[in-house]
């Protein structure tokens, strides 16, 4: 289709239409899935013509066939249905319109449809949009309700009524959109962002009545699953019965069986709630008369102690206790002082006794040399040397004369004990002797 073009030589729209057709007429057929949201049967025409409409997303496409391929599935073909359809691209060069030439139709049967879903339920579950970790906790008591349902459906009115039964103040966000047909799932998309964007909703509800398994297939679509999965407001699903599951359920943060299940579970009941608040102020209440009752029991117990009739009772008997003990500590540390007073006393006695200064004023002297040493041996001094005595009251120098050994001295020391013991016998038998005579 490349051509050279210009603003002063441009191409007529014929030339383009015939180009682009002349483009299209190259592609092959393809088999196309959709919803027919248009079906024109004319009476007596070759030609069928239906419009087939992506669910997921704002889009249509024409699409022609001849009758009798139409009449093979006439009877179960209508407005609404899904159908895979084997079709080559055409395209209308005087209208500049494509279309599709169907050469076969195929409706798609539920077996078909609950295999896909599978499917897809599968590939979401894969990325995590269905794990428990993502759910999020209801608030206990929703001030403001986002709802999103059929117009004046029996849904609408089942939520209404029983959430307003249970708690008269609850108030609601309504979104009234289709819940059935080509443009479900864009609206019901919608209406859960809005909800979602209000900072006063609480939670979500998106809720719809029974149906065939067509007829909820809105609420299995892949971009619905991922918008509610998006959402930071809590959503509740309640689509259809007990039975249905469409993968609004899987992804949503709480799945109610009907309607009327998701206002009880969404909205408290004020009379059970009040039964709870009295059966728990009962309790408190009893709690705390018993925990009273318990406290003056030991009140009136520790009263009726003695010590607590006579508090100085106990201070009295410590006091004579302390008494005693100090008399007893006073008399037993006497005790030891005088002890050690004495020991001391005796000590000191012999210590002085013992001292150098008292053998000195005993008569005593100790010799010293020239050199300061003492002398302890008459083999150590010379004649004519000179030493230093040392007395009690002073000192003063000494000349050696003589030296004799310690043998002579002790010699003369014992004839000098034996002359001394005989004068004192000879002196106590004079005495004897006189006293005789005084007595005779």
């Amino acid at each position: 289709m490349a051509v050279n073009t210009s603003a002063d030589a441009p191409l007529p729209v014929g030339e383009v239409s015939r180009l682009i057709g002349r483009w299209i007429d190259r592609l092959g057929s393809v088999w196309v899935e959709g919803q027919i949201t248009q079906l024109s049967r004319r009476p007596g025409a070759g030609v069928v013509f239906l419009t087939l409409r992506d669910p997921s997303h704002d889009i249509s496409v024409g699409v022609t066939c001849f009758r009798q391929v139409f009449d093979t599935v006439a009877d179960v073909v209508h407005e609404g249905s899904r159908v895979v359809v084997q079709a080559k691209p055409e395209w209308y060069a005087p209208r500049g319109q494509l279309s599709l030439r169907a050469s076969e139709i195929k409706p798609v049967g539920v077996g078909e449809l609950l295999a896909r879903l599978e499917q897809l339920k599968k590939s979401l579950a894969g990325e995590g949009l269905f794990a428990p970790e993502r759910k999020k906790a209801l608030p206990f008591l929703p001030q403001l309700i986002g709802l999103v349902c059929g117009r004046a459906s029996a849904a609408e009115r089942d939520v209404l009524e029983n959430a307003r039964h249970r708690w008269p103040a609850v108030r609601f966000e309504v979104r009234n959109v289709p819940v059935q047909g080509v443009h479900a799932v864009p609206q019901v998309v919608q209406a859960v962002k809005e909800l979602d964007s209000l900072d006063d909703v609480d939670v979500i509800i998106v809720a719809r009545g029974g149906g065939s398994v067509e007829d909820l297939l809105p609420f299995s679509d892949e971009q619905l699953v991922r918008a509610v999965s998006a959402c930071r407001t809590p959503v509740v699903s309640a689509i259809g019965h007990e039975p249905d599951n469409p993968l609004l359920d899987y992804v949503a943060d709480l799945r109610a069986s009907t309607p009327t299940d998701a206002a009880k579970k969404v909205v408290p009941d004020v009379g059970e709630e009040y039964e709870r608040v009295r059966w728990l102020r009962d309790r408190a209440r009893r709690t705390v008369e018993a925990f009273v009752d318990r406290e003056e029991r030991g009140l009136r117990g520790a009263l009726a102690r003695p010590v607590m009739e006579d508090p100085h009772r106990m201070i009295e008997v410590r006091e004579e206790q302390v008494t005693a003990l100090a008399d007893r500590g006073r008399r037993t540390l006497g005790h030891l002082l005088d002890r050690a007073e004495s020991e001391l006393s005796h000590t000191h006695a012999r210590v002085v006794a013992l001292s150098p200064a008292a053998t000195l004023k005993r008569g005593y002297a100790v010799l010293q040399k020239a050199d300061g040493d003492v002398v302890r041996a008459a083999d150590e001094v010379t004649p004519d040397e000179t030493l230093r005595a040392r007395v009690a009251e002073g000192e003063f120098t000494v000349r050696v004369e003589n030296v004799r050994a310690a043998e002579d001295v002790r010699a003369e020391d014992v004839r000098t004990e034996g002359a001394q013991i005989e004068g004192a016998q000879i002196e106590n038998d004079v005495r004897v002797e006189n006293g005789k005579q005084e007595s005779a």
